[in-house]
């Protein structure tokens, strides 16, 4: 699908914490000032349903496919809000007891649901007394997923796999995509010395904007994440950051700045392997 309008969007960021009543409900109201702002799709972050005080948390309100309290949220803020909603992960059931699938689900402005997308790639990270291994109790998906929006080709991700740029490479070259999605919860450390650089890389090697979704601040729980939302261009420019707390960066996807970068450079045509 190419793009033939410019199109507004905005990443919002949270500091979610461990009352999933709550955290809806502060997504919502975030959610309705991107509306208000004139926003047409809204990202949300990687965990902005939960993030609970034990890993094994996300296991307890996991939700079949097609039911649950989380999905019926995004289908409703959709079309009450009159956006593309692409509502950054909740847990999906699996057939493992033990896990879940951190998955992120695309809505129209009519809250259809247009595409689902398992995270593929799992973090793992030890440094000192600081330790991750998500695949303890998240099960990776293995499908990459991109839907077709006002903007154009969209490209769904989550968090880890921003440093695998096979996963956008082959997207990117296969759909023409107009914009990368990257919702998040990047770690203070891991977020502080690679966030930036990755994300302006993914935008540049592709040719396309990124818009990055993160957790930031200290939350309930204890743990610290890095934020700094962010809207990427196709050469890479910053066209909007939140360093920390809760909030929004928005700008537009222009498909005249796309066409721009990519006759300019035309490295997606010279491509040879």
């Amino acid at each position: 699908m190419t793009a033939t309008a410019p199109m507004r969007v905005a990443a919002i960021q949270t500091v979610t914490g461990i009352t999933l009543d709550d955290n809806l409900a502060r997504a919502d109201a975030l959610i309705a000032e991107a509306a208000r702002g004139g926003a047409e799709l809204v990202l949300l972050p990687e965990y902005f349903c939960m993030m609970g005080r034990h890993e094994t948390d996300k296991v307890a309100i996991r939700e079949q496919d097609g039911d649950g309290p989380v999905q019926s949220f995004l289908a409703d803020a959709a079309r009450r809000h009159r956006v593309w909603l692409v509502g950054g992960t909740l847990p999906m059931w699996c057939n493992d007891d033990a896990r879940v699938y951190n998955t992120s689900l695309a809505f129209d402005p009519h809250g259809r649901r247009v595409a689902r997308y398992d995270k593929i790639h799992l973090f793992g990270f030890t440094k000192g007394t600081e330790s991750y291994d998500e695949s303890r109790t998240i099960l990776a998906g293995k499908t990459p997923v991109a839907f077709d929006a006002p903007c154009g080709r969209v490209a769904m991700s989550v968090c880890y796999d921003l440093r695998f740029p096979e996963l956008y490479r082959g997207l990117a070259g296969k759909n023409d995509v107009s914009l990368i999605l990257m919702p998040a919860a990047f770690t203070y450390t891991t977020g502080q010395a690679h966030w930036e650089i990755l994300l302006r890389a993914r935008a540049i090697e592709n040719q396309c904007y990124v818009l990055a979704a993160a957790q930031g601040g200290k939350h309930e729980n204890g743990r610290r994440t890095w934020g700094h939302s962010m809207l990427v261009d196709p050469w890479g420019e910053l066209m909007g950051v939140l360093p920390e707390g809760e909030g929004i960066v928005s700008g537009t996807v222009d498909p005249t700045r796309l066409a721009e970068v990519r006759q300019n450079l035309p490295a997606l045509r010279h491509r040879v392997l």
